[in-house]
């Protein structure tokens, strides 16, 4: 395999771990809150143009859906967490051969798991996973075709999520928002042909919103390969051999990952489980129609901004606990949760004011609906605060290399708490959706407090990687 001449290799950004903190963890947080909201566009415009185009049904089976293919991508995506403790570690220490081997190992593991375990395993077993969050029949029609090539086509995704996590964990967050502004362009483009249909190219609705999602990020996939073997990032593939498996680096991106994943999994369970107790109501299609609006796609007006901020703290305490000061790294975290309760009370004062506005964005017009969901926001404009601060020190502690903890603590707060409530009320007084809402909020409020808490105990100082880092 013969690599194609490179370019000369860029350096480090060493501010991360010898500059003023507040603007080094700025600089990585806004590009990523940046792409966060640009990305998400492609899952309001999927809602949106559904919901005007096919129904509310639409609007649901999406909702089920991303919620099932999510609990397995974030599996195999979770390598990605082991990559980027180790990219962040290895970049604090200025070791770049040690960057690049764990990006390439980590490109070889993750396409592995897709073409042979997510494509195949995701298509037979669709239909089951329908059954099982009790989607209803016209729901399950729709979601069926969406879900099918999601799974079948998820490569160009995952590299996708590959990419931007490297990049960022070395210290450049800007490629990758260039690269998703492109993919959130092209996909809207598409989305608008597919799902309505023009000239010859029928309507396809839900199906046509995943196709074009599976072609946006599968072109994006295909020019970030060309660029990691070019060597034109920060980051990118040896230029060297050799070019098969390194079992010392998949086992550290196991070992680093595999808690992460696990956590991603439960959190996904718990969402499924949910799903399923939404499914039981009386109003089961509306229930689901207003979570999958008010939950899944306005509440990421705060978990894109949170998931930003968590990505700058995992990048700063990661590097700078590489470089040896780990003082650095906690003053990261307290700073990035500050900054990031603020935003997520500013945007719940418009869940308050503005709901049935907000809504009717997504074309909910039903009055069943459009209630359900009014009552949803006014529990999220609280429970964003909490989510906020608690994602900003779990990046904190998967930055550093603490990824058992956040599992722990997402067992307990995301699946235990809110699902054994909602057991509890249905076999007691009957379960109501503003039950289902309020289990999210002491979900949320609980991971919280366990996050600060395991945090401040200072474990996460200790933690070493794989061997020791080649010296700068």
């Amino acid at each position: 395999m013969a690599a194609p001449s490179a370019r000369p290799a860029k350096v480090f950004d060493r501010s991360i771990v010898d500059g003023p903190l507040g603007p080094a963890v700025w600089r990585i947080a806004w590009p990523t809150m940046l792409q966060n909201v640009i990305g998400g566009l492609q899952g309001v415009v999927d809602h949106a143009m559904v919901g005007h185009y096919v129904g509310y049904t639409a609007n649901a089976a999406i909702g089920v859906s991303l919620q099932l293919f999510l609990v397995v991508v974030v599996f195999i995506s979770s390598l990605f967490t082991g990559m980027s403790v180790l990219v962040a570690r290895y970049v604090g220490a200025g070791d770049s051969e040690r960057v690049n081997r764990t990006v390439y190992q980590a490109f070889l593991t993750a396409v592995s798991l897709a073409v042979f375990v997510l494509a195949p395993a995701g298509y037979l077993l669709a239909p089951t996973l329908l059954t099982l969050v009790n989607a209803a029949p016209a729901v399950q029609a729709e979601a069926l075709p969406y879900l099918r090539i999601m799974f079948g086509f998820s490569f160009g995704m995952l590299v996708f999520f590959m990419l931007g996590g490297a990049l960022r964990s070395a210290g450049d967050a800007r490629t990758p928002l260039r690269i998703g502004t492109a993919v959130t362009v092209v996909n809207i483009a598409l989305n608008m042909l597919l799902i309505r249909g023009a000239g010859p190219i029928p309507a396809l609705g839900t199906a046509g919103a995943a196709l074009g999602t599976v072609i946006a990020t599968g072109g994006a996939a295909l020019y970030a390969l060309v660029q990691l073997r070019r060597g034109a990032w920060v980051v990118h593939f040896p230029h060297e051999g050799p070019w098969g498996p390194d079992w010392e680096v998949i086992r550290s991106l196991f070992r680093f990952g595999l808690p992460a994943g696990i956590q991603g999994i439960a959190m996904n369970v718990g969402g499924v489980l949910l799903l399923g107790f939404i499914g039981s109501l009386a109003l089961s299609a509306q229930a689901q129609a207003a979570y999958a609006v008010a939950y899944t796609e306005l509440f990421s007006l705060v978990t894109w901004t949170s998931v930003g901020l968590m990505g700058a703290v995992a990048t700063v305490a990661g590097q700078n606990l590489g470089a040896g000061k780990p003082e650095r790294a906690e003053q990261a975290a307290h700073l990035a949760a500050r900054i990031a309760a603020g935003g997520a009370a500013a945007i719940g004062v418009l869940y308050v004011f503005m709901p049935r506005v907000l809504l009717g964005a997504f074309g909910m017009t039903e009055p069943v609906v459009v209630e359900l969901g009014v009552q949803l926001l006014r529990v999220l404009s609280v429970s964003g605060v909490f989510i906020a601060v608690a994602l900003t020190y779990t990046g904190g502690l998967q930055g550093t290399g603490d990824t058992k903890s956040p599992l722990y603590i997402s067992l307990v707060s995301q699946v235990a708490l809110p699902i054994g409530a909602c057991f509890v009320v249905q076999q007691t007084v009957g379960l109501e959706p503003l039950h289902i809402w309020l289990a999210i909020l002491g979900g949320h409020a609980t991971r919280c407090g366990l996050s600060v808490w395991r945090f401040r105990q200072g474990a996460w100082r200790s933690i070493r990687v794989d061997s020791a880092p080649k010296p700068a």
